[in-house]
């Protein structure tokens, strides 16, 4: 089984949409060489030539599963804890924004 950290699991996920290596540093909030850094772990452990044939072998592994992955708002909060995993800044964000919301919303209905 191939084991990747959360983080370069993100990565590939990013590889995988298409996004380059700044586009997925800024979307993450990461520098351009920590993006780097983890694109080349992801390389080694799976003892890929590129980016795009570690996305096939990952497909073809089961590391991904082809389903669009959730960030930023409730649900991606719900899928991180769902597949036992500590929820990514990006989804603790949008948690903190969904309680925030419904608590305003339980506000208005009791008034």
């Amino acid at each position: 089984m191939v084991s990747l950290s959360p983080r370069q699991l993100d990565v590939l996920h990013h590889a995988a949409n298409g996004l380059t290596i700044p586009e997925t540093a800024h979307t993450m909030h990461l520098a351009v060489s920590t993006i780097h850094y983890h694109q080349q772990v992801i390389l080694h452990t799976l003892r890929a030539r590129n980016m795009a044939n570690a996305v096939l072998l990952a497909c073809r592994a089961g590391v991904l599963d082809g389903r669009p992955r959730r960030h930023g708002d409730h649900a991606g909060f719900a899928a991180h804890v769902y597949r036992g995993e500590e929820p990514c800044d990006l989804c603790w964000a949008g948690e903190r924004a969904y309680r925030a919301e419904r608590h305003e919303a339980r506000k208005r209905n009791a008034a």
